[in-house]
């Protein structure tokens, strides 16, 4: 049995918290909260449920595709005249029940050690607890931010091991597209020329389509949503007032990505105490709280060449547009 440690490092202390929400409620023009804060404990759980809802076929294609093609995927990193192992590394890794399938692939050929980096406690807790009993795995959790966390793991690998970082789910997504690509040029600038990353990307597809996997029938994604407001009563001494605030997912043609917002149903205020501010809200105005970029598959390599990656190879769902691609990293 794989041997698992977690190492807690906190992520966002309430004085974060709450200069953040300061930051984004006060900002001139559309107001905005970062996604990062919907993933407390009850928001992990909620966005748990919303991988399993009909509407949501991401997870799910996400998933077949690493089912179906991990051995196709891990080859690359096992294929060469360089001694040592190959160690993995996810980038909000979440509960990582779709990461088994690759790290069972790395396992049939040696000894792998995986780095789950998530900024959610409960999110992390729940991968470590799942994937310290994989044969042959050991788990090693850090809770930080994405660069944060794969810093720490490259400091820290052996000169002669090559590294799988893996970002999944089509995270990437909730990006603006001139950050996506700093992004992935970060990512670059930790890696060795060899290392490998792997990347999800939902694709664009028709827009009825794209609305109900974030505005789902049964109302999961609107709890998810409304969460983070619940969050900050809770933790910044907020008065929120969730029934005068409503969810809404539009589809924005022009950027093609999903937008998630929070409308004000009536002119209000809200006291928001730990951040030292009052807010006030006109009756339609919202809050910006994520936002999904929807690619093609052309555009995703184009944008790995951009960060200095070369494209290895891409897969594809057939019942719901998703992509994987094995991007390797230039010398």
């Amino acid at each position: 049995m794989a041997h698992a440690i977690t190492e807690i490092i906190s992520l966002h202390p309430i004085a974060n918290f709450a200069a953040d929400v300061r930051a984004g409620l006060t900002k001139s023009g559309q107001k905005e909260l970062s996604s990062n804060y919907l993933y407390d404990a009850l928001g992990s759980a909620l966005f748990n449920a919303i991988t399993e809802l009909p509407e949501y076929g991401l997870f799910r294609a996400d998933e077949r595709i690493l089912r179906e093609h991990a051995g196709e995927i891990v080859q690359p990193l096992l294929r060469t005249n360089i001694p040592g192992n190959v160690i993995a590394a996810e980038l909000g890794s979440g509960s990582g029940k779709k990461t088994r399938w690759i790290l069972e692939a790395l396992a049939r050929y040696q000894r792998t050690t995986y780095f789950p980096i998530e900024i959610s406690p409960a999110a992390l807790a729940q991968c470590v607890s799942e994937l310290s009993q994989l044969d042959r795995v050991n788990v090693i959790g850090i809770e930080r931010d994405y660069l944060d966390g794969l810093a720490r793991v490259t400091a820290q690998r052996s000169s002669n091991e090559r590294l799988l970082v893996m970002f999944l789910g089509s995270t990437i997504g909730n990006f603006h597209r001139s950050d996506a690509e700093r992004f992935l040029s970060g990512v670059r600038h930790k890696l060795i020329p060899g290392d490998a990353l792997l990347l999800g990307v939902d694709l664009v597809k028709p827009v009825d389509q794209m609305i109900a996997a974030y505005d789902d029938a049964m109302g999961v994604t609107a709890a998810f949503n409304l969460n983070l407001l619940t969050r900050i009563n809770r933790e910044l001494g907020a008065d929120f007032d969730l029934k005068e605030f409503r969810h809404s997912a539009r589809y924005n043609t022009i950027e093609r990505r999903i937008e998630m917002h929070l409308i004000s149903l009536r002119d209000q205020s809200v006291a928001i105490p730990a951040a030292n501010c009052v807010i006030h809200f006109k009756s339609g105005e919202t809050i910006f709280t994520e936002s999904s970029y929807k690619y093609r598959p052309s555009e995703i390599i184009r944008l790995a060449e951009r960060a200095n990656f070369r494209a290895h190879a891409q897969w594809t769902d057939v019942e719901w547009p998703f992509a994987e691609t094995l991007l390797i990293a230039n010398g």
